[in-house]
């Protein structure tokens, strides 16, 4: 059996982009085939809506609110809602998975961590740093930063990012070896090219996707139309569009 879980999700409670209430998503996501989802909202070095001027407790449990609002949503429901952030650097993104409010509360100076030091603090507690969307290319980025040498593994699939970029990342996934996850990026209620990370077993914790992804048991997957008839979750290592592609980045590439 396949269980496919959303790795990188944004709510309008915690994301400056997305309009999306997180309860709102609980009965769409189990509709279309998932069997759950991590929020992810951007952090406070990236595109938040929680206002940045509020004493850091304050900032984090606000923060949290997109988290919380739809674990609530999914009581009593065969859905599971695990808790991740999205950190950024120089428009360089990363997802963390394995922590919580309370490792968040208690680290005020994680704003100020280099990629190394985030990385090696997530380590600490058993968590896992995946670098998302790493051939993302956006008008505000000035340029392409990978850090290929502080992370567990990298996106390997993004709905929100057109194939020849998804089939960047991809590659660069293949060429460094590493475990690739897929994911929407999903800012809004009703978007239909989605993605995920299929596994062969239900997932219950964040603990749980740690230890499975690091296992190498999850694929990425997409569907192109998650409201067609037929629609249903396919490989991307399947698709020759998201894959492979001969088309260079047209930002330049720093390399830390």
């Amino acid at each position: 059996m396949e269980y496919i879980y959303e790795t990188h999700l944004h709510t309008i409670e915690g994301s400056a982009c997305s309009d999306a209430p997180a309860k709102d998503y609980i009965e769409r996501m189990m509709k279309i085939g998932y069997s759950g989802m991590i929020v992810t909202d951007h952090f406070f070095n990236g595109n938040t809506c929680v206002p940045r001027d509020l004493p850091w407790n304050e900032w984090v449990e606000l923060y949290c609110k997109g988290y919380e609002h739809a674990l609530e949503a999914a009581k009593g429901k065969d859905f599971t809602v695990l808790f991740g952030i999205e950190y950024c650097y120089e428009g360089d993104e990363y997802l963390i998975y394995g922590i919580d409010k309370q490792w968040l509360l208690d680290r005020p100076e994680v704003l100020n961590y280099s990629r190394e030091e985030l990385y090696n603090e997530v380590h600490k507690i058993g968590g896992i740093m995946l670098q998302a969307h790493p051939y993302r290319e956006r008008g505000y980025l000035k340029a392409i930063h990978l850090a290929p040498n502080v992370v567990d593994g990298s996106e390997g699939f993004n709905a929100g990012n057109p194939d020849h970029q998804n089939a960047l990342c991809y590659q660069y996934g293949l060429d460094h070896g590493f475990l690739m996850s897929g994911g929407s990026d999903i800012h809004h209620i009703n978007t239909k090219f989605l993605g995920g990370t299929s596994f062969p077993y239900k997932i219950n914790t964040i603990q749980d996707f740690v230890k499975a992804f690091k296992a190498g048991d999850g694929i990425p997957v997409y569907t192109r139309d998650a409201d067609a008839t037929d629609a249903k979750f396919l490989p991307v290592s399947e698709c020759p569009e998201l894959t492979s592609t001969d088309q260079k980045p047209t930002l330049p590439v720093i390399w830390h």
